[in-house]
């Protein structure tokens, strides 16, 4: 969500104020005085490239380690995040009802107080990081145990968990985009509709997507399925799992809520607590949370070691 939403903010609020900027907005400055500028459509699609860039980078980083709590990620994101944003805020503003880049106002106080914002956030997340590391004796494992399963019967397990507040983001900005386009139908927003309309559209879609999941055991492995639809989903044959445990995790572990990536693997966190954490034969590990997990991953562990379903 966080990094979804700064890309947003970057991207979009350049567009969003377009009928207030000149063709070309001020970028850099030297001194008081602007001495750089770009195309609108350059300065809204450029700080976006880098901060995806900046966030794929250190996903994929944070992936490549074992600590259970990237804190350096999280401080990372955080620092980088707000200050970018501010500094987005603080160049729209110095370039607005200006009839020329070179008449851009100064950002000075505003990269001042950017970047003030930005260390307190940055120390925020390597607090939050370092509050989810846990010693190891403090995860609790329930993996490797099978379940007993009598000869000519079947057994399925299942389990759902969702999160209410993700649903109330998902409503709040699906009501934000569904505003946006009837204040386009009206009028209100000539020219700059769709830089209003799609980030609140597709936040809404993406955050509805995943504010639920299903969990499911049966001969052909486990689905997890996402959101209210059960789409998309992720399969696993029983043949292409090693092991399956039940673990404790929380989201200062891996990251925060929702789709995760760390160096524990992939985890969909829509609660902490208690997780189905699976153990495939190729790529990482891959955590749901759901109640009930230490029966599913017993269950998981007899059809993976291929006894009688």
């Amino acid at each position: 969500m966080w990094i979804t939403g700064v890309f947003a903010l970057l991207a979009a609020l350049p567009l969003a104020t377009s009928g207030r900027l000149p063709e070309r907005v001020a970028t850099h400055w030297g001194g008081e005085a602007p001495d750089g500028s770009m195309p609108l459509w350059a300065a809204s699609a450029f700080p976006a490239l880098i901060w995806a860039a900046l966030a794929l980078g250190t996903i994929l980083t944070t992936r490549r380690t074992s600590a259970s709590t990237p804190s350096w990620a999280g401080a990372t994101l955080a620092f980088t995040g707000v200050f970018m944003a501010g500094v987005q805020a603080s160049i729209v503003r110095a370039n607005l009802d200006r009839a020329d880049w070179q008449e851009a106002g100064s950002v000075g106080l505003g990269i001042t107080l950017t970047f003030a914002a930005a260390l307190a956030a940055g120390a925020l997340g390597w607090i939050a990081g370092r509050r989810g590391e846990l010693p190891s004796h403090a995860v609790e494992a329930g993996g490797g145990t099978p379940m007993e399963i009598p000869a000519g019967e079947r057994f399925v397990w299942l389990s759902r968990t969702t999160n209410p507040w993700l649903h109330l983001v998902a409503a709040v900005t699906g009501v934000a985009a569904l505003a946006a386009v009837l204040a386009a139908a009206c009028g209100l927003l000539t020219g700059m509709q769709w830089a209003v309309v799609t980030p609140f559209a597709l936040a809404s879609v993406l955050t509805l997507a995943f504010s639920s999941v299903q969990a499911r055991v049966t001969e052909k492995g486990l689905e997890v399925a996402f959101g209210p639809l059960g789409w998309p989903a992720r399969r696993w044959a029983p043949q292409d799992i090693e092991s399956s445990r039940a673990e404790s995790r929380t989201p200062a572990q891996v990251g925060g809520w929702g789709y995760r990536l760390s160096g524990l693997g992939t985890t969909v966190m829509l609660r902490a607590g208690e997780c189905l954490v699976v153990h495939p034969r190729k790529g990482a590990e891959f955590a749901v949370s759901v109640d009930d997990a230490e029966r599913g991953a017993a269950l998981l562990n007899t059809l993976s070691a291929g006894r009688p379903e």
